[in-house]
């Protein structure tokens, strides 16, 4: 270790400042509170148990659907964390295709999507083979298809090796860049992931939900990419946590919980990083989150049996191609409003064939007519509900 750095670890423990989580004498021993721990941990496996145990009474189908939902809104949101935007219909579509979905409107993917998706489904659907380096590699190079980021050229499918300097999160302009961590050295990468592997294939008689927490926080503290660090993290907690229900298939997103609080997560992350070896806040705000991603996971079931029932009520209905696909784009969450426009833009037909089969929908009553007129006429599913 350098003189520099002994000097600064010595002078920080003296003077009760802070050091990166990585710089304590005792790395990466980690602890927690597990008395403090244990209710909300016990609550986090119950809800756990519960959902799963709910989604086995639904019929494979439903299943597959609600995970087929659940896997991309996942890939969607842990990209956006961390700043991209990816297509959801891309992503939608790439996953159908991996796990053998027979789903209309599919759409060609792009290479960053599919790369995304791989690792998400390696990670979840083969979450019992082992995590080596190797893998973490062809995951990082899933995720960075062409080797840059933007113009700048990374390394790819290997541990960083701090060429242009350390490893640091920063925030700010340039010229007032404010560092929120630096990771530990590029020399230092290969021995601590050794043992990060070594710990995440035999973690010994921690709890499978505190496993998660912890490799989440342990891979992020080591940061040994380039980038895509925070994605393959979250990867990492979602294998354990399928590790954990001994399942291949995903009913709820920590990604997309973790979206929706990435304030918190980010100020969490960073407190974690310049704290002690203790890390009970880390796993507790890590259960909780846990715990908001089961809850929501509600939206997710409700979707899927909503559309369940709108093709129930619609299924002796001699609807064309085109309209089975439209309402079908509709049920899964079309994102734009639905026009005459962007009828025909979905069905590649024309506008008078799209406004005659909209017609013919509002009076089965599938769609409804909302309010304005002109060019900003627009339609809207009614759901099984409105129609009693």
């Amino acid at each position: 270790m350098p003189v520099r750095r002994i000097e600064r670890i010595i002078s920080a423990l003296n003077a009760e400042i802070e050091i990166y989580i990585w710089e304590h004498p005792d790395w990466p021993d980690l602890t927690w509170d597990g008395a403090r721990l244990a209710a909300l941990l016990g609550q986090a496996s119950r809800e756990q148990g519960r959902l799963l145990g709910r989604m086995q009474d639904l019929s494979f189908d439903l299943r597959r659907e609600a995970q087929l939902n659940t896997l991309t809104e996942d890939v969607v949101r842990s990209s956006e964390i961390e700043g991209e935007k990816l297509d959801s219909d891309q992503v939608r579509s790439s996953i159908a295709r991996r796990l053998g979905m027979d789903v209309g409107g599919l759409v060609p993917a792009d290479r960053d999507v599919e790369g995304v998706v791989e690792m998400m489904l390696d990670a979840t659907t083969n979450y019992a083979q082992p995590l080596t380096a190797d893998r973490l590699f062809g995951w990082h190079a899933a995720l960075f298809p062409t080797g840059r980021i933007g113009l700048q050229k990374i390394t790819v499918g290997n541990w960083r090796d701090d060429s242009d300097g350390p490893m640091q999160v920063v925030s700010g302009a340039i010229g007032r860049l404010k560092v929120h961590y630096e990771a530990p050295p590029a020399a230092r990468v290969l021995e601590d992931m050794d043992r990060f592997l070594s710990w995440f294939q035999a973690p010994g008689k921690i709890d499978p939900l505190l496993t998660a927490g912890l490799a989440h926080v342990w891979f992020i503290a080591i940061h040994p990419f380039d980038d895509g660090n925070g994605r393959i993290a979250r990867a990492i907690a979602d294998m354990a946590l399928a590790r954990s229900e001994q399942s291949t298939q995903r009913f709820y997103s920590m990604s997309a919980q973790i979206h929706r609080e990435r304030s918190n997560y980010y100020t969490m992350l960073e407190r974690t990083q310049k704290a002690t070896l203790d890390i009970t806040p880390w796993q507790e705000w890590f259960l909780s989150c846990l715990l908001r991603a089961i809850e929501g996971s509600q939206d997710t079931l409700g979707a899927v049996l909503g559309k369940a029932r709108f093709w129930e009520h619609f299924a002796q209905q001699s609807l064309n191609a085109r309209q089975v696909k439209v309402l079908n784009r509709l049920l899964d969450g079309l994102e734009d409003k639905l026009t005459t426009s962007k009828y025909a833009e979905l069905t590649k037909g024309s506008q008078d064939t799209a406004y005659r089969d909209i017609l013919d929908l509002v009076e089965r009553g599938a769609l409804r007519k909302n309010a304005g007129g002109g060019r900003s006429t627009n339609y809207s599913l009614i759901m099984g509900v409105e129609r009693k």
